[in-house]
């Protein structure tokens, strides 16, 4: 199974539509998962035309899509079981990575995917793959705008960051 992982696009502020090289990707995807901060169901709705659509809610967004993601969730995907969370929790004070560690803390999980800081991750650590996709949209201080695609079979979770120069 193809993911296509997609975090903090805060649009319309940040554009008006997906970047070009972010669509055309995601056309290649059986799914794609957004990590939170939307911030407009609009996002949604330019991902759906392209695949179904999974996600959470990130601190930047409305009672809307809280609702209707939800804040985090395992999801079981070509038999690996994936938990999903913004990265940021009430009271702050901790980065992203390790609130997503909070999040998942003794739950049985095989990757955990995480957005918030707008910073691209890739690591592994006692069994379970930690990902950040970073933002296609807002790189912030990051050199380049980024998104991620995950393979995932019942053996394997292969993670790739694809960087992109401009978000247009």
């Amino acid at each position: 199974m193809r993911i296509g992982v997609v975090s903090d696009t805060h649009m319309p502020r940040r554009g008006a539509e997906l970047p070009a090289k972010l669509r055309q990707t995601l056309k290649t995807c059986d799914l794609i998962l957004h990590l939170g901060d939307w911030v407009t169901m609009d996002v949604y709705e330019q991902l759906a035309a392209i695949a179904p659509v999974d996600g959470v809610a990130g601190n930047n967004d409305p009672v809307e899509i809280i609702r209707r993601f939800g804040q985090h969730k395992i999801l079981e995907l070509g038999g690996r079981r994936i938990g999903l969370t913004h990265g940021h929790l009430p009271g702050g004070g901790h980065g992203a990575k390790e609130n997503a560690v909070r999040v998942f803390a003794g739950k049985p999980v095989d990757a955990v995917l995480f957005g918030h800081s707008h910073k691209p991750y890739l690591a592994e650590s006692g069994g379970v793959l930690w990902f950040n996709p970073g933002s296609p949209t807002d790189k912030r201080r990051e050199p380049k705008y980024s998104f991620g695609v995950l393979e995932v079979t019942p053996q394997a979770i292969e993670a790739t960051h694809i960087y992109m120069d401009a978000k247009k």
